[in-house]
This record gives structure tokens, C-alpha cells and sequence, in this order.
């Protein structure tokens, strides 16, 4: 067949036919694909993924996050935080944004110059929100830190908390969207043999498993491993100052049946930081005797019921059941003891005490609690049933005070072995609970079936004599009936307080009457509230006694709330505070 030859258009015509745009016509002759006015993408074959521009959903929401995550939380943010905060926050924003825009998409299409008008108010409100919100945020943590008595913070660290900010936003997003290109990519191999959309589904399914591996597999199991190994050496070591014991009544001393190396960093810190029969005698006014402390570290025995029944054992040793006191410490995941908690009630019986505890991990409390919190159970139990079954065979009247102590992760503990509000009570003669965290289930039940009224940071529960304490002033205001069992929880305590729907719930405690030191700035935002929440976990330790997650010297309130030894006073009780700082 000959080949029609088309002439070209005289030259007269060439500037009209320059005017008249070309069809589009793909290379298959298919329609064309329409652009997308937002994202600027092309055909799903060509189009860019990781150097794609933001889209405007999108960039309108992660600005909106950004703003937002400056508001205030529980405790004050160092900048650096902050600045990892407003990262996250506002690539959480921005994936909600598109997936918004997205959906919208679906049904309508807006024109090009909507978008354009759109993009330009855009850019015209964000500065000023930033400036706005940057200046407010300062204003802020400034009086956050106030309320905690802390040091205010430089003013160019505004500069380098928005550095820190874009640069995580810009790792965050590079990540997404280099696990959308794998995406892609596996796509673009099933639609050999699927249909497009089942092909995208495939694709996805199997980055997310692949991503999901690598995460659990090597990022977190290394991380895992490191720690382990880290928190391994340092169980190995002493701190400094800390020094084997001379005495007979102390674990890892002479005629001991533990072994110094066996006790671990924190044991060995703990039988050695007693105070001195002098000191006691000096503050009592009268002769002390020298305390009892009895510890067992892991490699003290190899199971966790012989490490309980070496520490009776120890006990009966060293004389413990014959002393006024008998307190067993549920420690914190590596095996560490507050000196503040238990010298405070050494002091207050003028030594006549015996403190008892054990061991049961050397990791750092949130490794295990988010990893294994059936140790610090069984370990509880073990050791408080060991040494109730022997104080409990004694003759009533000559039998000592049986009280428990825990902390943090350690009131998880207990609150295990009692199983019930009343088992609390009934199981000893006072249990006193610093700092107890979110996963607590009595403590949680406790607040929830509180009086009416009653606040949930401070609940009543008069059923039972049971006692939550915002603070140690609290404690020393009460009267009437003693409490058998002490809550203590500061405010400001996101151990406390932190919850999974805190993403889509606001909390009770920010809802009508506020704890003391939480500001009124602070409001719940979805997701938001819950990220910033999760963050206060972090520093919850690194700020002033009575707020956060530091409790020290306000033990001394709680121990003269549930055992005050014979004529304690209130003026006893604030002495013995400013001694111990």
C-alpha cells in the first residue's frame, strides 16, 4: 500500500498552528491520564514519588499540628524534644492531610486555579501562625517551669528547636516516601499477573511485612540486645563510695549467704547506704540501733522462689523478725531502691527496723515494662509470700509491723500479689505506693469507682482505708482513721497518667478541676495530646521532688501516715524532710 504523503501547511499558516496545542495521546493511543492539580504527578508509570511536592491538605494540616505541638503538656520540654515533637507532630499531620485530600479527590476535583488560590493563602497564614505559636510556646514553658521550679531556657533556642523540627519532619517524610517508591516498585511487578488494584494491595502487604521485620528483627531486637548487654555490665559494677559492710547485719557482709558480687550494682549500693547508729542516735535523741537490710541480687540463687527463701533465711540470720519493723521493698526494674524511701524509716524507729528486698531484672524500668512485666509479679510474690508465711506463723502480739513498699514499676508488683483492694488492706499492716504506673489494675479501678466528686488525680474511696495523696502536705493534713494503704502521685506524673485513648479521648484529669501545677494552657488535642504525654515519660525523672516522677523525701509523709512509730509528730515528720532533703 503507498504511504499518503501529507504536505505541509504553507508558511503563512505556521503561526496560527504554533497557537493550537497538540493533542495529548498517550503511546498506546489511549486517553490521556489527567495530572493531578494537587501533587503534580503524572501517569502512575512516571510519576515522582520521592521528589514529589508536598501536597496541600497535606502541608495545610502538618502546619496546623506544628502550631499545636508547642502547647503545653505535663512537664517542660528541653528544646531539642521540642523540636522532635513538632517534627512528629506535624508529619503526623501531613499523612492526615493527604489521606484527607485523597478522599476528597475521589468525589470532586478542584480546578487548578482553586489550587493555586489556595496554595497562596497558604502561604500567607503560615508565617504568621509559626510567628504566633512560637511565641506563645515560649511563653509557656516559661511558666511551666516556673510552676517546677526550674531554670528558664535561652531564647535562641527557638531557633534550634525549629531546626530540629524541620529536620525530622524531612527524615520522617523521606522514609514515607521512600516506602511508598517500594511500593511502587512491587506493584509494578504484580500487575504482571494481577489486575492494577490488586496489584497495589499486593505491593503494600508486602512492604509493610518487610518493613515490620526489619523493625522487630534487627532495629529493635539489636536495640534490645545493646541494652541487655549494656544494663549487664553495669549490674556487674559499684557505684562509687559503695564499699563491701563491716556488719553482720547486712547482706554481703560477714557470715552473710549472699555473696558480695552476687547482690548487683543496686543491691550492693542498697545494704550499703544505711545510716550510722550515730546518725540515728542523733536525730532520735536517744540510742539507735543499728538497721537490718537484706537483699538478694539475680545470681544470688537460681530461681526466683530460692532467692525468697534465701532471704528468710537471711532474715532469720540476721535477726529481722525480732526487730519492730519489717519492711519488704519491691524495687525498680534494676533492682534500684530509693536511700530517701528506706533511711527515712530507719530513722523514724531509731533503727529498729529490718528492710528487705530483692531483685528480679537489671534492666532499666521501661525496657521491663514494656517487655516482661510478669517478672516484678512473680518476683513480689515470691518474696512478700516467703516472708509473710514466716511472720505469720509468729505469735500475734509479739510479731513486728509487717509493711510493703513499691515504686513505680514495683507498685505493679504488689498490686499483683494482692489481686484485690481489700487484700491490700488486709495482707499487711500498711502498704505504701510511690509513683503508680498507668498499667496498674487496682490502681486503675480504685480511680475509676472513686467517690463522687472526688477529683482523679486526688479519688476517695471511703469504702476501705485506702488514701490517694497529690502530695506529702496532704498526707499531713489528714485526721480521722489511719489508712492501711497510701497512694502517692504527683499531678505532674505522666507515668501516671498516660493512657492509649489519650489519642482519641480527652482524659478526666484535664477535665473540670486540675491538679496542682498543671497549667490551665494545657487542652487535649487528638493525637496530639498523646504524643506530647509520651514525651513527658522521657523527663519525667529529671525534675524537682513532688512533681513528674520524683517522689524522695515525700516517703516520709506516707510512712507517718500508715506506721508512725510511738509520739511522731507532724514537727517530727517536717524535720526529718529537711534532713534528708
Amino acid at each position: 500500500m503507498r504511504r499518503q504523503v501529507v504536505a505541509s501547511p504553507p508558511g503563512w499558516l505556521s503561526p496560527l498552528r504554533a497557537r493550537i496545542p497538540a493533542p495529548r495521546v498517550s503511546h498506546e493511543g489511549r486517553p490521556p491520564v489527567p495530572m493531578n492539580p494537587e501533587a503534580g504527578t503524572g501517569p502512575p508509570g512516571r510519576r515522582r514519588i520521592i521528589r514529589a511536592g508536598l501536597t496541600l491538605t497535606g502541608a495545610a494540616f502538618a502546619a496546623v499540628f506544628l502550631c499545636l505541638s508547642f502547647t503545653p503538656s505535663l512537664l517542660p520540654r528541653a528544646w531539642f524534644l521540642q523540636g522532635v515533637v513538632g517534627g512528629v507532630t506535624a508529619a503526623t499531620g501531613y499523612a492526615l492531610g493527604t489521606a484527607i485530600g485523597a478522599l476528597v479527590r475521589v468525589r470532586h476535583r478542584f480546578s487548578a486555579r482553586t489550587v493555586r488560590i489556595a496554595w497562596r493563602v497558604l502561604f500567607a497564614l503560615v508565617p504568621l501562625l509559626f510567628l504566633i505559636f512560637l511565641w506563645l510556646g515560649v511563653r509557656w514553658q516559661r511558666e511551666l517551669r516556673g510552676r517546677l521550679g526550674l531554670p528558664q531556657a535561652q531564647e535562641y533556642d527557638v531557633i534550634r528547636t525549629l531546626g530540629i523540627g524541620l529536620l525530622a519532619f524531612g527524615v520522617i517524610l523521606l522514609v514515607a516516601r521512600s516506602l511508598r517508591l517500594a511500593t511502587h516498585g512491587c506493584a509494578l511487578v504484580f500487575r504482571q499477573v494481577v489486575p492494577h488494584r490488586a496489584a497495589y494491595c499486593a505491593g503494600a502487604i508486602v512492604v509493610t511485612l518487610l518493613s515490620y521485620s526489619a523493625l522487630d528483627g534487627l532495629v529493635m531486637g539489636q536495640l534490645f540486645s545493646m541494652a541487655d548487654r549494656s544494663a549487664a555490665v553495669v549490674n556487674s559494677g559499684t557505684g562509687n563510695g559503695v564499699t563491701m559492710p563491716t556488719s553482720v547485719l547486712r547482706s554481703g557482709g560477714p557470715r552473710s549467704l549472699m555473696s558480695w558480687d552476687s547482690l548487683g550494682r543496686q543491691g550492693r549500693a542498697f545494704v550499703a547506704a544505711a545510716p550510722t547508729t550515730q546518725e540515728l542516735t542523733t536525730f532520735a535523741g536517744r540510742p539507735a540501733q543499728e538497721p537490718i537490710r537484706v537483699y538478694a541480687g539475680l545470681t544470688s540463687a537460681d530461681t526466683v522462689d530460692e532467692r525468697a527463701a534465701l532471704v528468710v533465711r537471711e532474715m532469720d540470720r540476721t535477726g529481722a523478725f525480732d526487730r519492730s519493723v519489717i519492711a519488704i521493698v519491691t524495687p525498680t526494674g534494676t533492682g534500684w531502691v530509693d536511700n530517701r524511701v528506706t533511711r527515712s524509716l530507719e530513722y523514724m524507729y531509731g533503727g529498729d527496723t529490718a528492710l528487705v528486698s530483692m531483685q528480679y531484672s537489671y534492666l532499666p524500668s521501661w525496657i521491663s515494662f514494656w517487655s516482661d512485666r510478669s517478672e516484678v509479679a512473680s518476683s513480689a510474690a515470691a518474696l512478700v509470700g516467703a516472708v509473710r508465711e514466716r511472720w505469720s506463723a509468729m505469735p500475734e502480739v509479739s510479731r513486728p509491723k509487717l509493711l510493703l513498699f513499691g515504686e513505680s514499676l514495683g507498685t505493679y508488683g504488689l498490686e499483683k500479689v494482692s489481686g484485690s483492694p481489700e487484700q491490700m488492706v488486709a495482707g499487711s499492716d500498711g502498704m505504701l505506693l510511690l509513683g503508680p504506673t498507668f498499667a496498674n489494675p487496682l490502681h486503675r479501678a480504685l480511680t475509676e469507682n472513686r467517690a463522687e466528686g472526688s477529683p482523679v488525680w486526688e479519688p476517695r474511696y471511703p469504702e476501705l482505708p485506702i488514701v490517694f495523696a497529690e502530695s506529702g502536705a496532704n498526707l499531713r493534713a489528714l485526721t480521722g482513721e489511719r489508712p492501711k494503704v497510701v497512694y502517692l502521685q504527683n499531678a505532674t506524673d505522666p507515668v501516671v497518667y498516660w493512657s492509649w485513648d489519650l489519642l482519641w479521648k480527652k482524659p478526666k484529669w484535664l477535665t473540670g478541676e486540675r491538679g496542682p501545677d498543671v497549667t490551665p494552657d494545657m487542652h487535649w488535642y487528638p493525637g496530639i495530646t498523646f504524643w506530647q504525654t509520651s514525651c513527658d515519660l522521657i523527663f519525667a525523672n529529671k525534675v524537682p521532688t513532688g512533681h513528674g516522677h520524683v517522689y524522695k523525701s515525700q516517703a516520709i509523709d506516707g510512712w507517718a501516715a500508715i506506721a508512725p512509730p510511738p509520739g511522731w509528730t507532724v514537727a517530727d515528720t517536717i524535720r526529718l524532710r529537711e534532713l534528708l532533703g
